[in-house]
């Protein structure tokens, strides 16, 4: 009977390291930590909504128009083109992606409030947001803490070859290798 029970407590051990890898596997992006391969190089001044820091404007949330904030930098020298991300590490779930716009051209130095969800534009590509829609998805956290919400602004040595409508993975891993600045304000909002 002891053999048995040994047994057993090995399988349920197995079976806990097996449920413990799969959860490391498919956990959720998290945090801080969330893209740290584009902070590097120089610093790009940053502004979204004229803000530096502070709580993003109602307009720019689901509770609002939910249209994209203006958002400008001062440019870098040297770039080829410019990499947008907007995310909040708060989501219940992990990294939320509301926005990912790429190829941005270096000619580019602000982007108009209200950028259309479409695939293509003269401003850049705009990847999938983790709504499964095109372009911008404004903040919409659940009721309860106040949540961050990341514009991330990278400058590139080249323009990615990435299709359009991409996920934020795909593009993150495009531009690892590639960055020579970043800029990147923080935002928060709160419902209820």
């Amino acid at each position: 009977m002891a053999g048995k029970a040994y047994s057993m407590l090995l399988l349920l051990a197995a079976l806990a390291v097996l449920i413990l890898a799969a959860y490391m596997a498919f956990t959720p992006r998290r945090g801080a930590a969330f893209a740290p391969q584009l902070r590097n190089g120089r610093r790009i001044k940053l502004a979204v909504a004229g803000l530096e820091s502070g709580s993003i404007p109602r307009r720019y949330t689901c509770d609002g128009e939910d249209v994209s904030p203006p958002i400008e930098w001062v440019p870098l020298s040297g770039v080829s083109s410019y990499l947008l991300l907007v995310y909040d590490p708060d989501a219940p779930k992990g990294v939320f992606i509301h926005w990912v716009l790429y190829n941005i051209p270096s000619s580019v130095h602000s982007l108009p409030e209200g950028i259309p969800p479409a695939p293509l534009t003269r401003l850049g590509v705009q990847g999938v947001n983790d709504f499964h829609r095109l372009g911008y998805g404004g903040p919409c956290p659940p009721p309860g803490p106040e949540h961050h919400y990341h514009f991330l602004l990278v400058a590139l040595d080249k323009r990615l070859d990435v299709r359009p409508g991409a996920a934020a993975e795909e593009v993150i891993r495009a531009a690892e290798g590639h960055v020579i600045g970043y800029g990147e304000v923080v935002l928060t909002y709160r419902r209820g």
